[in-house]
């Protein structure tokens, strides 16, 4: 499983900057390979400075070795070993109207001391955070995830949804991250669902995503906008970038395994602003979407 998943991941990730690069029409990815001292290694690329793009990335890794001590504490296991790999994707456009979006699609194994396969699960998910809200991207964002969902279970959007309303919630704000869309995590082998039944769920997923958002960068990528909206959009972003290092499991698993730094920080946008005690006018578009990171609301 996990060849074939990092096999799909290496494919996706050609797939996904190819048609980014396309939308921009200006920034190329820049590709760094690295390698991780403890074991394995990825493939970063990242762009900036684009007509579409401020700042992305889409990375790819394969890591393993054994867990670090406050991973074996976490899981509640001893003398482990691990295998982790995973793409992760965030992407800051530069025009305050197109939504910053987010996505990951991982596999994890773990091992005891003599080698064996003790445990093994599929997570991942993608979710828009957008600065002005536009009820038909959130619906088209959402409508995108439920019938990549509901391929493989009725229950399926409605779960992995509700998950991504309480995860990406930034609990010291009282208000959610973005718009969400899904998020799961664990996902082993039962009786009726397979390791396999995950990997063909998890990849239906990723092969959605480009659907999810690429039709709502080509509408919104030429809006006009103001230095007023701009403002407002770097407000924003220092919620995104508060989230990321207080709350973010990936973020935080990637600092106790000693990963490469600049992939993990890669999904810090360029310009961000901590204006003190700011509160949108009342009546204003600004309120609207804060209005609705207050309660999520049901889209498709």
């Amino acid at each position: 499983m996990k060849h074939t998943f990092y096999q799909y991941i290496q494919d996706l990730q050609n797939t996904i900057t190819a048609k980014l690069e396309a939308i921009d029409g200006k920034a190329r990815f820049h590709e760094d390979l690295w390698e991780r001292p403890e074991g394995g290694g990825g493939r970063t690329r990242v762009i900036q400075n684009g007509h579409v793009f401020e700042k992305g990335g889409v990375n790819i890794s394969a890591v393993h070795g054994q867990l670090p001590e406050s991973m074996q504490t976490y899981f509640g296991v001893k003398d482990a070993h691990f295998f982790a790999c995973g793409l992760s994707l965030v992407l800051h456009p530069k025009n305050p109207f197109v939504p910053t979006v987010h996505a990951n699609w991982r596999y994890f194994e773990m091992y005891n001391n003599q080698g064996d396969l003790v445990d093994q699960w599929f997570g991942g998910g993608q979710d828009l955070t957008p600065y002005y809200l536009f009820e038909s991207d959130a619906k088209h964002f959402h409508q995108v995830c439920k019938v990549a969902c509901d391929k493989h279970h009725p229950e399926f959007y409605e779960t992995y949804k509700n998950r991504c309303d309480d995860y990406f919630w930034n609990a010291h704000r009282n208000e959610a991250r973005g718009i969400g869309g899904l998020f799961f995590d664990y996902c082993k082998a039962q009786e009726d669902f397979t390791m396999n039944h995950w990997y063909n769920f998890v990849t239906e997923v990723g092969d959605s995503f480009l659907d999810a958002y690429v039709p709502i960068v080509e509408k919104r990528k030429n809006t006009p906008y103001t230095k007023a909206h701009r403002t407002w959009q770097e407000i924003r972003r220092g919620r995104y970038v508060e989230f990321n290092l207080v709350h973010d499991k990936g973020t935080l698993f990637g600092l106790k395994t000693n990963g490469r730094i600049e992939s993990i920080l890669m999904s810090l946008p360029p310009h961000v602003q901590w204006a003190y005690d700011h509160h949108p006018k009342p009546g204003s578009e600004e309120e609207k979407l804060i209005d609705v990171l207050k309660q999520p609301k049901s889209w498709a």
